[in-house]
């Protein structure tokens, strides 16, 4: 049984930033789907602008991002700083903002989660 929280910062400017969210949302799934381990997808930083552009039905890895969608949460300030506040309200994404408006990654470690960063 594994603990994992799986932070997605790539943005989606380049082709490098897709390859690092796919296999970021790959081990994501790896997690999701071995029973007793607890999966925390985080699109922070960058990475927040993905939400829009993978609950598009017609992208590429929509069917990807769908099969870990229950675990995804985003960071709450840089939703806002990259100008993906409305795309994650209208997906109804969890923000978090434990750490002056960031997901805290201390209480994450604190609770015995790996984290891993793509």
């Amino acid at each position: 049984m594994v603990d994992a929280a799986v932070l997605i910062l790539a943005g989606t400017e380049s082709r490098a930033d897709t390859g690092r969210l796919v296999n970021g949302l790959e081990a994501a799934r790896e997690f999701a789907e071995t029973a007793g381990d607890d999966l925390a997808l985080i699109f922070d930083g960058a990475g927040t602008q993905w939400v829009a552009e993978l609950e598009d039905e017609d992208h590429e890895y929509h069917e990807l991002y769908r099969s870990v969608r229950d675990e995804v949460a985003v960071c709450d300030y840089c939703a806002g700083a990259f100008g993906a506040a409305d795309a994650v309200e209208d997906a109804g994404v969890e923000r978090l903002d434990e750490n002056e408006g960031h997901p805290s990654v201390r209480s994450l470690v604190d609770d015995g989660y790996e984290v891993i960063t793509f």
